[in-house]
């Protein structure tokens, strides 16, 4: 039995999810023609009460989509040190738009109001970069699955709204947060300019996140995701495992969340197990006491078992719970845990 916990992204489909696609009505995308497309982007847009919402192939590309809508060239956006945007897009901040990071040095991921004004450059001072955006990653990947508190969230609208800046929300595991912390899509929905949305991560579809925002953003999004090569044809049958895991998949998020706890509290007990982070989600980051043995030789211990982690360097390892991780698979892993 391979028990992969790599990531939450290496879920298949459901039974029900491939019938839901099989039987998508499609069109051309590109002539926003796709009716299943259509449905599932008026879907999100409704449940973040935003004007208008638009299907992307991955999640990196709605990143650097929006933060193309909200900056000029030169410009500079505002980011926890860990944040996705920063760590894990291939530059393309630089590449895409021009725009350099200021990083904030935060916690697990996330920055404070008053971290964010400190970080803002002087806009007349025009030997500096002219700030322009926050961005914000919820839940934290590299912060292991933190979630935000949502009224640090609202303190920092305040900051952008007397500075100018746009405000855009990486909400990739999103879904988790809502989840954990009881909060719903209108609150986030009300307060950020822009929201970029995986499906393909914790509600299991194998393909595609959506950016929501106002028409005019959308109608410009369009535009760039076109030049950056995500226009699709008949995406259809990808947004019917959308619609079909907003449906179907989403509520259980906390069966994976209880997982990733009893996984914790195991780790916590165990001798060659230095620390482990807090878990607030469906991650798990924790350091293996090199007394004991280093964190390559533990990953290749689990390897033997056919059990498979991510190593995030610094001697961090991560685990992640998701919806193929089944209670049989829990128990084993364990078991084997117990007995390393």
């Amino acid at each position: 039995m391979t028990i992969n916990l790599i990531s939450d992204t290496v879920t298949k489909p459901t039974s029900g999810m491939l019938d839901a696609m099989m039987s998508a009505e499609v069109g051309d995308d590109v002539f926003k023609a796709d009716p299943s497309i259509n449905a599932l982007e008026q879907k999100v847009a409704e449940m973040f009460g935003k004007e208008a919402a638009l299907f992307f192939p991955t999640g990196t590309m709605t990143n650097q989509t929006a933060i193309k809508v909200h900056t000029q060239p030169g410009d500079q956006l505002i980011c926890d040190k860990y944040a996705h945007v920063y760590n894990y897009e291939g530059g393309g901040v630089s590449f895409n738009s021009g725009v350099s990071c200021k990083l904030v040095d935060g916690h697990r991921g996330t920055m404070t109001a008053e971290q964010v004004e400190a970080a803002i450059n002087p806009p007349d001072f025009y030997h500096s970069p002219l700030t322009s955006l926050v961005c914000i990653e919820n839940t934290t990947n590299k912060g292991g699955g933190a979630c935000w508190d949502f009224e640090e969230l609202e303190r920092i609208k305040l900051v952008c709204e007397k500075h100018n800046l746009a405000y855009h929300l990486d909400g990739a595991r999103l879904w988790n947060a809502l989840i954990a912390k009881g909060e719903s899509t209108q609150q986030y929905g009300a307060l950020f300019d822009t929201i970029s949305i995986c499906l393909s991560k914790g509600l299991g579809c194998p393909v595609g996140s959506v950016l929501v925002g106002n028409k005019e953003i959308i109608r410009k999004a369009l535009r760039i995701r076109k030049i950056l090569g995500g226009g699709m044809r008949q995406a259809g049958y990808l947004a019917a495992a959308g619609i079909f895991a907003l449906d179907k998949q989403f509520e259980r998020l906390s069966e994976d969340h209880r997982k990733a706890h009893e996984i914790g509290n195991l780790l916590q007990s165990l001798a060659f197990v230095k620390k482990v982070e807090p878990i607030e989600t469906n991650i798990i980051i924790f350091e293996i006491d090199e007394n004991f043995m280093s964190g390559d030789e533990f990953v290749e211990k689990l390897k033997a078992n056919d059990i498979h982690i991510i190593g995030m360097g610094q001697g961090k390892q991560r685990i992640v719970t998701h919806l193929d991780y089944t209670m049989e698979m829990h128990d084993a892993f364990l078991s084997i845990l117990k007995n390393l």
